[in-house]
């Protein structure tokens, strides 16, 4: 199990009935019904030291995103691109449940997830990247950490992610002759090329009994008895991820079909967000 669901906190066993007859009832205990999303802020450019960056609140999961650009030597096999390098960090305060140390499995499985349906969506594209065949191409190192963990850590992780890399931009380079790097001009940028249309981002449901619901809180989390995240890019899934639990095939086309719903409703909340940073947005 991922981190998400593997530390289960301690729910007063009447908390734990009331919000499962809630939820029975078609509502949740923080007032949601059950398809919908908590309110999201988006705020780009938080971190001036990196090449871009943002900052995320899901309700109250925050998680912030940076992004390093630097020049490397292409990998053997796709000579002509560039690479995308994601990871994961849960800050020891963020949840009573998190050791201080390095990332752990489930962490790193978070990372893998959000790098998966970037890598995978076509919104990167890893040729722009190459500034010289086979021997230089701009590296992304995109590195997550999260601030406070009330629950859908991936979602929260995907959409920083999305939104540092959209504010990114990469520094001019100049190269003699012979395809060498003469400098680095960092103060002259241009837009890192993304294609919009195509933006990643990851839908998670959780069951609960036999009722599914979208964006779990903490809490749900902790009494879920199943997670499933699906990865949708201009309305394909382009991951899927089941992280504990049975479904049956009904349940994961229903899923499948209500997440390129959701998609849709979310993407366009994120474009109105970032052209308008700390705008609160209820999904």
């Amino acid at each position: 199990m991922l981190s998400v669901t593997q530390e289960r906190g301690v729910i007063p066993r009447l908390k734990q009935e009331i919000m499962k007859k809630m939820v029975e009832q078609g509502v949740r205990i923080d007032g949601r019904g059950l398809g919908s999303y908590r309110e999201l802020s988006i705020n780009v450019n938080v971190v001036k030291t990196a090449d871009g960056s943002s900052i995320v609140s899901l309700g109250n999961t925050k998680v912030i995103a940076g992004v390093k650009v630097e020049v490397g030597k292409p990998f053997e096999d796709t000579p002509d691109e560039g690479a995308l390098i994601v990871n994961l960090e849960i800050a020891p305060t963020a949840s009573p449940d998190v050791e201080p140390g390095p990332p752990d499995e489930n962490s790193i499985e978070i990372a893998r997830i959000v790098d998966r349906a970037i890598r995978h969506s076509g919104f990167l594209d890893f040729k722009s990247l190459s500034i010289v065949t086979g021997k230089h191409a701009w590296f992304l190192w995109v590195d997550i950490y999260v601030l406070n963990h009330d629950g859908n850590l991936v979602d929260a992780a995907t959409i920083a992610a999305v939104a540092a890399l959209m504010s990114t931009t990469l520094p001019k380079v100049e190269l003699d002759p012979a395809g060498n790097i003469l400098r680095i001009d960092r103060s002259n940028r241009t837009q890192l090329s993304l294609n919009i249309d195509k933006m990643p981002l990851t839908i998670t449901h959780v069951k609960m009994g036999n009722i599914i619901i979208i964006d779990p809180t903490r809490e749900e989390e902790n009494l879920s008895d199943g997670m499933y995240v699906i990865g949708v890019a201009g309305g394909n899934v382009v991951a899927i991820q089941k992280v504990i639990g049975a479904f049956t095939k009904d349940e994961i086309n229903y899923m499948i079909n209500d997440s390129i719903n959701q998609y849709l409703k979310l993407k366009d909340s994120i474009i109105n967000a970032m052209k308008n940073p700390s705008t609160e947005l209820r999904l």
